[in-house]
């Protein structure tokens, strides 16, 4: 009898060694105010932006390897240019702060659009006079479009600054 209760308490004792430890808390996200960066490092994000045209779409996709999805593009973008990781879904980045007019829009400035309702489903990097450059849906292909395009302008949500 003590045998076996010795052999159940050393059962036991393995046991609870092999357990593995509580998962890490999940890191909470820090959503920062716009981040400065000097005159070339826009230059240089549009520069890498332009040479990404005519990357295919894939859903989910965050390289030139593989195709861009509209937010994977606008992550690669940033993080490769300005160093700056930025939420990898349109609802991240729409939550982003640094709110910015249409009529206030910079170059950098990421604009985003509801093609579906209310709710913000797609996104894009403005480049200036009037035009985004993103990856379209499914079929597409990186490219520029006009912000005045009648699709465009109704689909129209709001812009974001992250780049001073």
């Amino acid at each position: 009898m003590r045998v076996s209760h010795l052999l159940m308490v050393l059962s036991l004792a393995v046991l609870a060694g092999c357990a593995s430890a509580p998962p890490p808390p999940a890191p909470t996200a820090v959503i920062a105010p716009p981040a400065p960066v000097p005159a070339a490092g826009h230059d240089e994000l549009l520069f890498h932006a332009f040479s990404l045209v005519g990357t295919p779409y894939r859903y989910g996709g965050s390289s030139p390897d593989t195709g861009f999805d509209c937010s994977g593009l606008i992550n690669y973008v940033f993080r490769e240019s300005a160093g700056l990781t930025l939420p990898r879904t349109t609802a991240g980045l729409n939550a982003l702060p640094g709110t910015t007019a249409v009529d206030a829009l910079k170059p950098g400035d990421l604009v985003l659009f509801a093609t579906r309702g209310k709710r913000v489903d797609h996104a894009g990097i403005y480049i200036g006079e009037g035009r985004f450059l993103h990856a379209p849906s499914s079929g597409g292909r990186v490219r520029v479009d006009a912000l005045d395009a009648s699709y465009w302008q109704r689909a129209y949500a709001s812009a974001r600054r992250v780049l001073d």
